[in-house]
């Protein structure tokens, strides 16, 4: 596949590395002649120097050959330009923009973006996506990972296991013989940075970030039975007023009355016109860093402490200081890898990563065949896909335990007419299940050509 990735920021060059590694022909656009030289030092992509609007600049990236284009610059009128440019210049089949202002992404002028007026296939929206992944990881705070599959059926939940986990030091079969009622997989294992695809003789330890496999329903008994079914907060605090403040306030607000939620915005006129955008929560005019405004804001009942600002040290040193409050769960958005590791051991408990949000949206589009979605974990170590059985796919009709899968993928859950089923040696693969898989970066292109029907992509 040909693919056209214009911006070579954080997201551009990840997904640009992400489609050059899986065997595509990638140009990466960018107006920084010096970055495209550095990128291009580590990773198999041709560089174009140029506004990517620019028709020169398209004509020059071969845009009449390409089968996709992906617009993250910095810039959404760019980004909108740029594909329409690409569909009316050289028709290019299929057209991913990256728009960040909520003018721009309001439900309201879905319309606007078609064929016959703006014509863009998919609109990402980073702000709205952080959100949506903040939300759903406060929804169980046991877990710092949280991935709805397979149309809510499933769920992947990443569950760190500290020295008082109940299932530390058992063999993951043990596990099995001592709940086999429970329809769950744990999939794979991250201890000291590095993979580990599990097996029946796996042994969780202290310290690991288990990832598991659990139908929807079955969610909190997991929870429970890793020593991490913890209650809903009733008060939140979210620290930073941007979009993404701005959307998650909204979000809670929808989705519960008896929860409590207060904002701080240290700007005053942003503050204020968060004050009379959102109805039910308390928005809140200072420095989140100061002490006697956490206090201001009644910190010591807070259950949740959600950072979100622009500043990935703000937004740490805000995390330390609700621990040290007392608070039970503190989210983080941090946008550089090395804080990223750095901070892993330091308390805070989901650290939220936009690029890896921004990168799974985009995957969603780009994997080929009947894979049906791709989510990207811990900034590309792994993934998690969604594929449909076909009628000439190979272990179509064959047990789980007749299957030999690549080393580094395990299947975690088949979904059939919506029902999990229970995975079990004499389990049948049929044709229209729905597989969920785990594979690490290495697998995936494997994942690809084992789903893969001629020349369709999505």
């Amino acid at each position: 596949m040909k693919v056209i990735v214009c911006g070579a920021g954080r997201v551009g060059s990840t997904i640009a590395r992400y489609l050059a590694e899986d065997g595509n022909d990638v140009v990466l656009i960018d107006t920084d002649e010096g970055l495209l030289t550095e990128l291009t030092s580590t990773m198999e992509v041709r560089p174009v120097v140029g506004f990517a609007s620019y028709p020169s600049v398209l004509e020059q990236a071969n845009a009449q050959d390409a089968d996709m284009l992906i617009a993250v610059t910095a810039s959404d009128e760019v980004n909108m330009v740029t594909c329409q440019a690409a569909n009316s210049l050289f028709k290019v089949p299929m057209k991913i923009a990256r728009l960040r202002s909520n003018e721009y992404t309001n439900p309201k002028w879905r319309k606007f973006y078609t064929h016959d007026a703006l014509p863009i296939d998919y609109v990402i929206s980073p702000e709205v996506e952080i959100a949506r992944s903040i939300r759903r990881n406060i929804s169980l705070p046991g877990a710092f990972e949280v991935i709805p599959l397979a149309m809510d059926k499933v769920h992947l939940l990443g569950i760190h296991c500290d020295d008082i986990c109940p299932m530390i030091n058992t063999p993951l079969r043990q596990l099995t013989e001592l709940f086999p009622d429970v329809n769950a997989v744990v999939a794979a294992l991250v201890r000291d940075s590095k993979l580990i695809i599990a097996d029946s003789n796996t042994r969780i330890c202290a310290g690991d970030d288990v990832y598991v496999f659990v139908p929807s329903e079955s969610v909190h008994r997991i929870l429970t039975l890793f020593g991490r079914d913890q209650e809903r907060a009733q008060n939140v605090l979210i620290l930073g007023g941007n979009n993404v403040g701005l959307y998650l306030a909204q979000y809670l607000e929808k989705a519960s009355h008896h929860m409590h939620v207060t904002l701080i915005e240290e700007n005053a006129k942003r503050a204020e016109f968060l004050a009379e955008t959102l109805s039910e929560t308390t928005v809140i005019h200072g420095d989140f860093l100061s002490t006697g405004l956490l206090e201001e804001a009644d910190i010591d009942i807070v259950e949740t402490v959600i950072a979100v600002s622009s500043k990935d040290e703000n937004n740490i040193l805000a995390s330390l200081m609700a621990k040290r409050y007392g608070v039970e769960q503190t989210v983080s958005v941090i946008e550089k890898p090395l804080y990223s590791q750095l901070v892993v051991n330091l308390g805070i408990d989901v650290i939220v990563d936009p690029k890896d949000i921004m990168v799974s949206s985009i995957l969603q589009h780009v994997r080929r065949g009947k894979i049906y979605a791709a989510y990207s974990i811990r900034s590309g170590l792994c993934e998690v896909l969604e594929a449909d059985v076909f009628e000439t796919f190979e272990y179509a009709g064959k047990t789980l335990r007749d299957v030999r899968l690549p080393a580094g993928v395990i299947i975690g859950a088949i979904v059939r007419d919506g029902t999990p089923l229970a995975l079990r040696g004499d389990t049948v693969i049929e044709k229209d299940d729905r597989l969920v898989l785990f594979a690490d970066a290495e697998s995936v292109k494997q994942v690809e050509k084992m789903f893969s029907v001629g020349l369709e992509f999505f």
